[in-house]
């Protein structure tokens, strides 16, 4: 294989470190980074610093707590520093003065050095200046890396009235119920991986320019699935040249292979950028697995030596669980909850985040109770969400005060998404009459929002890696024990393009709108067909806009809440 002499230079420089981060990895903690080394004639030479290579991170950010990541470069214990802002800056004086140091747990070869910290008691509607930093075994202080993540408004905030925020000149203007926020899904799926010559992954930058108070990542984080090759070259006769570790360039089937997966795409600056600034909301789906998973299968692929779903599936939940800013009790440490000693246990993922008085998000968790992929047309209720979670996003949704309900979902309503010839990945079946299957478990949550008389529910999602907008309507359907709702579609931020596919009729979609790329994989070179969503919340309206990695807007939709 041939390459410039740039690229493989890059490529080389980044497979040395990763073999080295490997067997720092396997070597004691105290001889990674707390005790300094030693020179032949036994004087200690300058330590090493804990440096943060995979950046840092917010997420699940809620009116008054946060939740602070990042990953050391060896073991040490993780320190933040919050301090409340204005919107330029600079630090807040006299009544809307805040800052809070926040030390954390030891990042340990346990957890790959990644750690985070539940920043509660926040106020809200605050923009806060971020200092995360490790440090190590020794009590020396390592590199510090800066953020900011603005808290959401709180109940009290309403038209523009409400308690004092932080935000403005010395936070002493009333706050407001108004922001935005962006979604998308698909990173570096499809062999389209880093490519410095284009500048990286555009479309993180283009969304971090929205100037965005949160990121809902609707899924496919990674593509534990889809070795990077070092050049791919394209319909066009153009090279690809991705920027390549070990890890990558295999199906992952170790903890380590998933693990490096999350660390390959911390290596984009526009990534690392945005993440630093724009608080996460995390979904997962099946490439943080394997394509198309379902508890229980076994793999019929030649490329894995490990076949057994369940067991990838456990290694891949654990590597996304602990790169990933996630509100759950078993990946976070709270002063006085959690020891040192704390071992990564699985969690639930669906949870639902609170964002003011305008909107509550519902990130639902499509794979992990998912029934085996089939036809899709039993006459019984099949699993997609699984009793516990249709019953939690019943109870939940109802009960919410929020103006707007947003369910963030992995997989589409309506979209059939084929596995293989016959069987069916999400919950469409190709038979547009009464459900069938997990169609049955989706109609009984629709039903239940309509007696539960649940208003202004906007369903999100990506996967399919095109972008559209969805209106489902009793008048249209099969089913019609329900009230009309929107389901917007956006993705893929940085994978091959696909689509547009074929709709079920069942729930009576129509589409509204829909973009997709020139053909099949289409890389991501352009900018053209990748795509992302993006919301403003004002006072009343929700205005979605579909837009491309270039930042255009290619469809928007006004929304306003019905009473």
């Amino acid at each position: 294989m041939t390459s410039n002499s740039r690229t493989e230079i890059s490529r080389r420089t980044i497979v040395t470190g990763s073999v080295l981060a490997a067997a720092m990895a396997s070597a004691p903690a105290a001889a990674q980074a707390g005790v300094p080394r030693q020179s032949p004639t036994g004087v200690a030479l300058v330590r090493n610093r804990l440096t943060l290579p995979s950046g840092i991170a917010t997420g699940d950010v809620t009116s008054d707590s946060a939740v602070l990541w990042s990953r050391a470069s060896g073991a040490g214990r993780m320190t933040a520093v919050l301090r409340a802002v204005n919107d330029g800056g600079g630090i807040l004086r006299g009544r809307g003065a805040f800052e809070r140091t926040l030390r954390g747990p030891r990042a340990t070869q346990a957890s790959d050095f990644t750690a985070k910290i539940h920043a509660g008691n926040l106020p809200s509607n605050t923009r806060f200046a971020l200092e995360i930093s490790f440090e190590d075994d020794g009590g020396a202080a390592g590199e510090t890396v800066r953020g900011t993540f603005r808290t959401a408004p709180d109940a009290g905030t309403y038209h523009g009235k409400g308690r004092t925020g932080g935000t403005g000149n010395g936070g002493d203007v009333p706050s407001s119920s108004a922001q935005s926020f962006v979604w998308t899904g698909d990173t570096a799926g499809q062999g389209w991986g880093i490519n410095e010559e284009i500048g990286g992954m555009r479309g993180y930058r283009a969304m971090h320019q929205t100037r965005p108070d949160f990121f809902i990542h609707s899924g496919d984080t990674v593509y534990a699935d889809g070795p990077l090759a070092e050049t791919v070259v394209e319909k066009d006769g153009q090279v690809w040249r991705n920027l390549v570790t070990e890890e990558v360039s295999k199906v992952a089937e170790t903890l380590t292979e998933f693990r490096g997966r999350h660390r390959y795409n911390s290596m984009d600056a526009n990534m690392r950028a945005m993440f630093a600034d724009v608080p996460v909301v995390a979904n997962w789906d099946d490439h943080e697995t394997t394509n198309n998973w379902y508890p229980g299968e076994i793999l019929d692929d030649p490329r894995y030596t490990v076949r057994d779903v369940n067991t990838l599936a456990a290694r891949g939940r654990q590597a996304w669980q602990e790169n990933m800013p996630i509100a759950d009790s078993a990946a976070l440490w709270r002063p006085g909850t959690f020891d040192d000693a704390g071992q990564y246990q699985p969690a639930r993922i669906y949870r639902k985040v609170s964002r003011g008085p305008q909107l509550d998000i519902f990130c639902l968790d499509m794979r992990t109770f998912k029934s085996p992929n089939t036809d899709g047309k039993e006459q019984y209720a099949t699993s997609i969400l699984g009793q516990e979670q249709a019953d939690w996003l019943i109870r939940e949704v109802s009960a919410s005060k929020a103006t707007w309900k947003v369910i963030a979902a992995d997989l589409p309503l309506g979209i059939i998404v084929p596995d293989g010839a016959v069987n069916q990945e999400s919950l469409a079946n190709r038979d547009p009459g009464a459900p069938l299957g997990r169609e049955l478990e989706i109609a009984g949550v629709l039903s239940a929002f309509k007696r539960n008389r649940v208003k202004n529910v906007v369903w999100l999602t990506a996967d399919v890696h095109y972008c559209a907008a969805h209106h489902y309507s009793p008048e249209r359907a099969a089913f019609t024990d329900f009230d009309p709702f929107w389901e917007f579609v956006a993705g893929p931020i940085a994978a091959g393009s696909f689509g547009p596919n074929a709709m079920d009729g069942t729930f009576g979609p129509e589409v509204v709108f829909s973009r997709a790329g020139r053909f099949p994989g289409e890389s991501p070179r352009g900018g053209e067909n990748q795509f992302f969503g993006h919301v403003q919340l004002d006072e009343e309206t929700f205005t979605v806009s579909l837009r491309n990695a270039n930042g255009a807007t290619v469809f928007s939709k006004v929304l306003n809440p019905e009473r």
